[in-house]
């Protein structure tokens, strides 16, 4: 079991975001957010959106710093991507 989640650099909505993510199954992300009290609105098609100050959170419950490019390459390689336009 392991979930990664990148350097919050996705700016949005006057913050900045990181992206957390199963290498597993969508299920073991969905049970990963809830208990780091990530709400269910946060979740965008095969990822959590995190914000900067929830960061540190993430990491000290168990989630694997990485860089973006690497989370996205563990992610495809587990089946797990899903891209935009390509169903939910």
């Amino acid at each position: 079991m392991t979930l990664y989640i990148d350097p919050p650099t996705w700016p949005g909505h006057g913050r900045l975001w990181s992206h957390l993510v199963s290498d597993v199954s969508y299920e073991e992300l969905h049970a990963f957010a809830a208990r780091i009290g990530a709400p269910a609105r946060a979740f965008d098609r095969d990822h959590y959106d995190v914000p900067a100050e929830r960061y540190a959170d993430a990491v000290g419950a168990g989630a694997v710093e990485v860089g973006s490019r690497e989370l996205v390459r563990r992610l495809t390689a587990a089946g797990l991507r899903r891209r935009k336009g390509r169903g939910a």
